[in-house]
């Protein structure tokens, strides 16, 4: 049998070492790839971990901030303490506003009502001898259900020689004292509740008449400064359901539309490539700087009122403009120019090619670049203190045009609150519910990419 050429030639002079270098070479490159990749790993369990002991401590701190203690009596509306006239009627020759002004004047009569006095009834049901210490007694309940009682009979004055069982909010300190987040062995002359206070609120506990319930006050109430306890966050989300209204109104369109034209219209010239760079410039300014351009142009120049969300929408819009331009613009170089060049082929103008073929496919990322675009604004915080959104208001806007805050904003306020013990807990509540409505749009905007996602 013949040999194979070249089988019976002797191996190249230095054949081995080379091969030895070799397989030394690879070793040492597969080391290295095998520590690259333990290094990526450890970054990222690093990561994993750091954002973990976050979620963790807002978790721990802000979850039982949504239960919150609260007294159940039964307050009787005695008539011999509500001595008063009967709620104005309206005649056939009233005006409406007429008929308004008398209902507004008797309403506030009823602020002279004893109300204390009925909640100082419906405690001594439960403890006769608080009867002796008014002081201490309505130190359990928080002051804002005095005008709640007060709502309750403007609402309903038949309500008058009833008795009705109600679930009241303890004050700020006997919530904090329960839970347990006040060191109990403090003197006396440290604790904010008298001690008759703190020996009634453990009573009433162990027997039931307090209770920790799930807090409806936190979602329903807007913030108050009187009545810490009842302080929530109904104004702010409405402030900011206000501001993101405009932003999605204004910016993602505008955003979109600018996009489009630059990418699929606009001749490639020196005009067109200093557009692109400022673009690119603003979407890395500080947000604190729309806010003081927000302040000059809007407040100052327009004449829009101070903390109101049309203005915040219109800063934020200003600000989420250059992100939405810039994630649409990388949508669009994403479809393929065969799409469009086919679409022309066949007989299709460049708008038509545009709006048939391309923007479907980019649908998306468009919608992906927005959402997210959205949630950027939602949380921004600088921008709103500079137009004066940091500013207290007590009442939840009717309009854009009202003065509010936002979600962002009533963080920072509740954070720097002094009646830490209560609050601290509350801005965590607070963080856990803007870090929902953040991650809800997220996961939205991940959900309507994979929705809508079209290969080619």
């Amino acid at each position: 049998m013949s040999s194979i050429p070249g089988m019976d030639k002797k191996p190249v002079r230095g054949y081995a070492s080379v091969e030895a270098k070799v397989k030394k070479s690879l070793k040492s490159r597969k080391r290295k790839e095998i520590g690259f990749r333990m290094m990526g790993v450890t970054a990222i369990s690093i990561a994993v971990l750091l954002v973990g002991i976050l979620f963790a401590s807002i978790l721990s701190r802000g979850l039982p901030a949504f239960w919150q203690t609260q007294i159940d009596l039964e307050i009787t509306f005695d008539p011999e303490v509500i001595q008063i006239e009967l709620p104005p009627v309206r005649s056939a020759f009233a005006t409406p506003a007429e008929y308004q002004n008398a209902r507004n004047n008797w309403v506030n009569e009823l602020i002279f009502v004893d109300f204390n006095g009925l909640l100082l009834n419906g405690i001594a049901n439960h403890i006769p001898e608080a009867a002796q210490n008014e002081t201490a007694a309505l130190a359990l309940i928080t002051s804002g259900e005095f005008f709640a009682l007060r709502d309750m009979l403007a609402a309903n004055p038949d309500i008058v020689g009833q008795t009705v069982r109600l679930s009241l909010l303890t004050d700020a300190n006997v919530d904090v004292w329960l839970k347990g987040n006040i060191d109990r062995s403090l003197p006396d002359d440290r604790q904010q509740l008298m001690p008759e206070t703190r020996a009634w609120a453990d009573q009433l506990f162990e027997q039931g008449v307090i209770k920790n319930r799930f807090s409806t006050a936190l979602f329903m109430n807007p913030d108050s400064r009187s009545s810490l306890a009842s302080a929530g966050l109904a104004g702010a989300f409405v402030g900011s359901l206000f501001m993101m209204m405009i932003v999605i109104l204004l910016a993602v369109p505008i955003g979109v539309a600018t996009a489009i034209y630059l990418e699929e219209f606009a001749p490639k010239n020196r005009i067109t490539d200093l557009i692109e760079v400022n673009i690119n410039n603003l979407a890395a300014v500080p947000s604190i700087v729309f806010g003081i351009l927000g302040a000059a142009v809007f407040i100052l120049w327009f004449k829009l009122p101070m903390s109101a969300p049309v203005v915040g929408g219109l800063v934020l819009s200003l600000m989420t403009l250059p992100t939405v331009i810039i994630a649409t613009r990388s949508t669009l170089k994403a479809i393929p120019p065969s799409i469009r060049e086919g679409a022309m082929a066949l007989g299709a103008s460049k708008v038509q090619a545009i709006t048939g073929h391309v923007l479907p496919l980019a649908i998306p990322g468009i919608l992906t670049a927005s959402i997210l675009g959205v949630a950027q604004a939602l949380g921004e915080t600088a921008p709103l203190l500079l137009i004066g959104m940091s500013a207290f208001v007590a009442q939840i806007p009717q309009s854009p045009f009202d003065q509010s805050t936002a979600l962002p904003v009533q963080i920072f306020l509740w954070q720097g609150n002094e009646l830490r013990n209560f609050f601290e807990g509350r801005t965590s509540a607070a963080i856990i519910v803007l870090l929902a409505l953040m991650l809800s749009l997220n996961s939205l905007a991940i959900w309507l990419r994979k929705k809508f996602e079209t290969r080619w």
